[in-house]
């Protein structure tokens, strides 16, 4: 007995003198001269230097140049750290080991510049369902025949990206989209961190995010989108925060960082707390912070366009909505939204023009991410029509760039990708005349195999949009992850979509009865948690095309931690003397 007691006793001290996580995680891929922060977390209480940790066999300190700090209670708790802040590395592999705990990293470094320009375009959410659904309408199709090919989809590489994160098969917007501005994995919520045990949501180890990148190797910044522009998958270019949610510092970082080009919703985390619409919880303007800065500020169509055709204006901040912007749907035809508010919102198009007639400038190149974000909100609301309207948009906003590269002779990678799925499936097409009282249950309109036919929208504008969702044969896409819900089987000519309001119990989502008395709509029972109250991500890897220089490395199957390297090689970020500092 006495034995095996010693032998526990020893088992449990062994376990205490070894690391339980390492940042950055095993298999990093990492660019050579980069910076980022290493970290290793205890899980008891240790003493300085009680654990060695080596690189390589060598002292770490020794490998990466200076000592980290020593934390011995961490958040107050029996658990000790050490943490090293902004170091970088040579190319090389590099084995790192406190105690029996190692990782391996991989630090890579880039050939020559291919590409003067990067532009990273990402339909938040965009599932095949809504490509193929753009197509459709902006398109048309004639005996089993697309009668034309999207922008996004005529590109001559293509690749399945995967987008797990490193903690979850499932992925936000924000582990997603850092996973392509950093190279690194990170956890759902988190952006430019790897997500670690403490509270703090600023103090997590960062990784450098692309937008910082690209602005220490002296080229031009621009973030560009249709969401507010703290949301998710703009602030991973350039933010670090293990919470999404903290609005108000992602626009501090905004001004640190200081893009080229700044654009998108969310005005009111830029407006001091007592001002009409703001939700800051400080005195700080950070309108007048980025117009004392040197940026021309713009709120409007109108005031875009005045921005663009000035030559003078190299810096821009566009704000055009409280919050999120509005859709085209609302936009353009169905004025619902909060387009009466904001009557004067310019189109995505319009932005990019303005942003490449800015960075274009810039002598030394640039790298532009451009969202079209609301693809993801209306795929959460089960909102499709609005979401492939959206889609479309995107194309749009793809073709005009495309020629735009072609014109300056092809020195642009083009990369067109989703940062995450969504769980939808275009079915078939709905039969149904739009009256108000149907004879036939509306679940027995849905066409399926030959009863679905080809839908009938009226021929796309120029712009590929039909002038009217309310056709008596529509597209029929339904999502595999819902909350309880009324199912109309109608477009929503009103507003978005909103399919569950708060229930009796405390974080609890019921169906909507709104749409209870439409006619002809169902309750649909859910297949998700009654926390949620949308639908939800799935982890389906999603569709990545390209063109122009750089592209070729496209291929086959990826992760969505390549994208980024993909992105470095073109840019030439990590070649020659930037990969031995």
């Amino acid at each position: 007995m006495r034995t095996l007691a010693a032998a526990s006793l020893f088992a449990a001290l062994l376990s205490q003198a070894s690391a339980q996580t390492i940042y950055p995680i095993d298999r990093a891929d990492i660019l050579a001269g980069s910076h980022f922060d290493f970290k290793v977390e205890y899980p008891g209480l240790q003493k300085a230097d009680s654990v060695p940790v080596t690189i390589n066999g060598e002292p770490y300190a020794k490998v990466l140049g200076k000592t980290a700090s020593f934390i011995e209670r961490e958040d107050g708790k029996d658990q000790s750290a050490l943490i090293l802040r902004d170091v970088m590395l040579k190319p090389g592999t590099y084995k790192v080991e406190a105690g029996s705990q190692s990782v391996t990293w991989n630090v890579f470094s880039t050939g020559p510049r291919k590409a003067k320009n990067v532009i990273l375009f990402i339909g938040d959410g965009m599932s095949p369902a809504h490509r193929i659904g753009a197509r459709l309408l902006s398109k048309g199709i004639a005996q089993g025949k697309s009668l034309g090919k999207l922008a996004i989809d005529d590109m001559p590489h293509m690749a399945l990206v995967a987008t797990a994160g490193s903690d979850s098969i499932i992925t936000d917007s924000a582990n997603s989209a850092s996973a392509y501005a950093t190279g690194h994995k990170s956890g759902v919520n988190a952006m430019g961190v790897y997500p670690d045990r403490t509270a703090n949501p600023f103090d997590d180890p960062k990784v450098e995010p692309i937008g910082k990148l690209v602005k220490r190797r002296d080229l031009a910044l621009g973030i560009v989108t249709n969401t507010e522009i703290e949301d998710a998958t703009p602030a991973a270019m350039a933010t670090h925060t293990r919470r999404r949610n903290t609005y108000d510092q992602i626009v501090e970082q905004y001004f640190d960082v200081k893009p080229d080009v700044l654009m998108g919703g969310g005005l009111a985390n830029f407006l001091p707390k007592d001002a009409a619409g703001s939700k800051r919880k400080d005195d700080t303007d950070y309108v007048t912070k980025f117009k004392d800065a040197g940026y021309r500020y713009a709120t409007t169509a109108a005031e875009l366009q005045a921005a663009s055709a000035d030559a003078s204006t190299s810096k821009l901040l566009g704000l055009f909505a409280l919050g999120n912007m509005d859709g085209v749907l609302d936009r353009k035809f169905l004025k619902g939204g909060t387009v009466k508010k904001f009557p004067d919102q310019p189109d995505l198009t319009d932005q990019v023009k303005t942003a490449l007639n800015i960075l274009s400038k810039k002598p030394n190149g640039f790298f532009l991410m451009v969202e079209s974000g609301l693809i993801d909100k209306y795929a959460h609301l089960l909102d499709f029509d609005r979401a492939v309207y959206d889609t479309i948009m995107l194309d749009n906003v793809v073709r005009q760039t495309k020629e735009w590269a072609k014109a300056r002779g092809d020195d642009t990678l083009i990369i067109v990708v989703a940062d995450h799925n969504h769980p939808n499936s275009l079915i078939g097409t709905i039969n149904d005349d739009m009256s108000t009282t149907p004879n036939v249950p509306m679940r027995e309109r849905v066409g399926l195999y030959e009863k679905a036919g080809f839908p009938n929208y009226p021929k796309p504008d120029a712009e590929g949009y039909p002038n009217r969702v309310d056709v008596s044969r529509r597209i029929a896409i339904f999502s595999a992850a819902i909350p309880d819900y009324y199912e109309t089987f109608r477009p929503k000519l009103d507003n978005p979509n909103n399919p569950t309001v708060e229930g009796k119990e405390a974080q609890t989502f019921v169906a909507n009865e709104q749409y209870k008395d439409v006619p002809g709509a169902m309750l649909r029972f859910g297949n998700l948690p009654a926390m949620m109250n949308s639908s939800v991500h799935s982890g389906e890897d999603v569709i990545l095309t390209a063109t122009g220089p750089g592209s070729e490395r496209v291929q086959g199957s990826m992760d969505n931690t390549e994208v980024f390297r993909v992105i470095a090689e073109a840019l030439g970020l990590a070649n020659g003397e930037a990969a031995s500092r």
